[in-house]
């Protein structure tokens, strides 16, 4: 049985021009909310929705449009705006229908309290980064909205427009907003929001029109007083918004260049799926850190996972072992030779992909590392002598041997005491997850209902289990060798 809600979009959607096929069903789950079955078979290159860019809610379309660019906010400030402002608006709202359908928020952990941050996501990839977004984005409604409060209290209430209700609709941007178009930019689009995503299964894919111009499937998470309205617009006035706008895609676009309607955007099958399967988006190539951060959930056995290990924790390591000056010197000619790690020089760190295979350029570095005082001297020598910066200086068996870039492989890299090494990067990097992350949680996490506990348990796992991967690599001398494969190199120059 169809909920009250989704009728209710269902209703919205046909009065704004959105269409979709008869054999899409949309289901209401109270605690998995809203996804899309196929009622029928559908299959590859099937249209199953097409939608007006102007249903779309972008900044070019809110009510608020003329307060939001005089006021010069743009991006994801501009569109935060506007949505809390919608909402506002209530039933008043052209989008009213859609909004009813959307939750307060998502269960991000941009909105999750400092204290949860500490303790769910310690030693994880996201621990530093969710702390900085909640000081960038109080800072951002501090310096941005606070300021349209002031110029017009009655239009920007604290009630709709105060920093919860900012944090709120910033979690619904992050997990919803798609780009549109230049005009436009990016913003919520309605029915496109609804479809679940899976990795690697993409089943419906979100484009323009025409086929001639880029797609549009990519879900974008990140960045960026005037007329005093003491009442909400009348309702004629979305029409003249609607008329300004159509005459500017008349105005900017030639139709016949695109070769189908530029105000249009489909959603297109891209494979067949059978009656009674889930319909599935890909929100793109995410690991869990990116999943949970911009989207609040995780999947298992996710093969685009990776770990980071930070160059300060590698200088840490060889520090114990020689002393800070010895391993500055090593990254000093590291850098000489023109690697670098990703990332930049205030938070520059190696990636561990989901196979547990390190980024070539932390093998080169521990490798610097490593070379006796002797080998050290005569590659640092003949690096500023020659200019060469193509290459690394190995040592075997008493003998330094220049080897270019070309010619370089892992298993060249992989000594004995580089393994060691990566073993102990293995153990320092695993450590700062604290006690919490243990094999021991399992039980007590399966099953649980907290998405918060589930969730930041999947992603430490999922991070533990590479650092096992990467043991695992490191136990076995020369592995990269069996394939027969040159490293690939990486140098930022």
């Amino acid at each position: 049985m169809t909920s009250r809600r989704l009728r209710a979009f269902k209703r919205w959607m046909a009065s704004q021009g959105i269409q979709y096929t008869d054999a899409l069903e949309f289901t209401d789950s109270c605690g998995d909310g809203i996804a899309v079955e196929a009622l029928c078979d559908l299959q590859e290159g099937d249209v199953v929705a097409t939608i007006p860019k102007l249903a779309c809610l972008t900044v070019k379309t809110s009510s608020a449009c003329p307060i939001i660019e005089e006021a010069g906010l743009g991006g994801y400030l501009g569109l935060s705006v506007a949505l809390m402002y919608e909402r506002s608006l209530g039933e008043n709202s052209n989008w009213a229908g859609y909004l009813q359908l959307l939750p307060n928020k998502e269960l991000l952990p941009l909105l999750w309290s400092l204290e949860d941050v500490d303790q769910f996501l310690c030693g994880t990839e996201l621990h530093k980064t969710v702390k900085e977004d909640k000081t960038l984005m109080f800072e951002d409604w501090k310096e941005n909205i606070v300021p349209l409060m002031m110029s017009a209290p009655l239009m920007f209430s604290p009630e709709f427009f105060g920093v919860e209700q900012y944090f709120s609709v910033r979690s619904l941007i992050s997990s919803r907003s798609f780009e549109i178009d230049d005009f436009h930019g990016f913003g919520m689009v309605p029915l496109a929001d609804l479809f679940n995503h899976k990795t690697n299964a993409e089943d419906v894919h979100f484009t323009l029109v025409s086929s001639d111009v880029e797609d549009l499937n990519d879900v974008h998470p990140y960045d960026e007083e005037s007329k005093c309205w003491n009442s909400p617009p009348d309702k004629e006035e979305p029409d003249s918004l609607l008329t300004e706008l159509n005459n500017a895609y008349d105005t900017d676009s030639n139709s016949s260049e695109l070769g189908g309607d530029p105000t249009t955007l489909e959603m297109i099958m891209v494979k067949n799926v059978k009656a009674g399967n889930e319909v599935f988006n890909t929100y793109g190539l995410l690991g869990n850190a990116a999943l949970l951060h911009r989207y609040g959930f995780t999947e298992a056995n996710n093969p685009y996972d990776i770990v980071n290990i930070d160059l300060n924790l590698v200088i840490d390591w060889s520090s114990s072992r020689f002393s800070r000056r010895y391993s500055r010197a090593r990254v000093s000619l590291w850098r000489k030779l023109e690697y670098r790690g990703c990332g930049n020089e205030d938070t520059e760190y190696f990636e561990i992909s989901y196979d547990g295979e390190p980024q070539t350029e932390l093998l080169i570095l521990i490798y610097i590392m490593l070379l006796p005082e002797v080998a050290f001297n005569h590659l640092d020598m003949t690096t500023s002598l020659s200019g060469n910066y193509s290459g690394v200086m190995l040592y075997q068996k008493g003998n330094t041997i220049w080897v270019e870039d070309s010619k370089l492989t892992r298993d060249v890299l992989l000594t004995k005491d580089v393994r060691r090494a990566l073993v102990s990067l293995a153990d320092m990097r695993e450590s700062l997850y604290g006690s919490r992350c243990l094999e021991k949680d399992v039980e007590m996490v399966c099953g649980v209902q907290d998405r918060k506990l589930y969730h930041s348990w999947m992603l430490c796992e999922s991070e533990r289990m590479i650092l096992k991967k990467l043991r695992a690599y490191a136990a076995v001398a020369g592995q990269s060798s069996r394939t027969g494969r040159p490293s690939s190199l990486r140098k930022h120059r």
